[in-house]
């Protein structure tokens, strides 16, 4: 019997968004250095240990240290590069004038409810901690606003306006 084979799906590799923010690329920071310091040598000596087990072949303790080995160092590659070309969401300037941009706080208004957003790259995105990734629709539409300005984003057939309040 073949297995079939099925195309990718439409979010199964997402397009790498550099933007970041200091919190983030520390986070970032911190799980390196752990996977390096702590995990790696950790795993390193589980490897060694399970190694004088004998026959390689069939030593199935030393076949899981070593797929942990290359999932720590596929770990360490993916982090060492998002750190490398990340860049930092610079701080948003507030007051009445201020634009919406990315890093900004934005409180919107809604069907009369009051609703606060903050707008950043794609890697930190949260809806229901009001966090929106800056290419989204709603991201896009708010970006480069300013306070009492409209933005309209169109959900299917239907057109939502979001009042904006304060930009922070």
């Amino acid at each position: 019997m073949q297995v079939p084979k099925r195309k990718p799906g439409k979010y199964t590799h997402k397009p790498f968004d550099p933007l970041i923010t200091q919190e983030k690329y520390d986070k970032l920071q911190k799980k390196l250095n752990r996977l390096e310091k702590v995990e790696l040598p950790a795993a390193a000596k589980d490897m060694q240990r399970t190694s004088e087990f004998g026959d390689f072949s069939e030593n199935v303790e030393y076949q899981l240290a070593k797929r942990r080995i290359r999932r720590i160092n596929n770990s360490i590659t993916k982090i060492r590069f998002q750190l490398d070309h990340s860049e930092i969401i610079p701080a948003s300037q507030s007051g009445p004038d201020a634009t919406v941009q990315i890093g900004s706080t934005v409180t919107i208004k809604i069907n009369g409810k009051e609703k606060q957003l903050q707008i950043l790259g794609s890697v930190e995105t949260n809806p229901s901690k009001g966090i929106v990734s800056h290419s989204s629709p709603m991201g896009k539409a708010l970006i480069g606003k300013k306070v009492g300005e409209v933005a309209e984003v169109k959900v299917g057939e239907r057109t939502i306006e979001y009042q904006i309040l304060e930009v922070k």
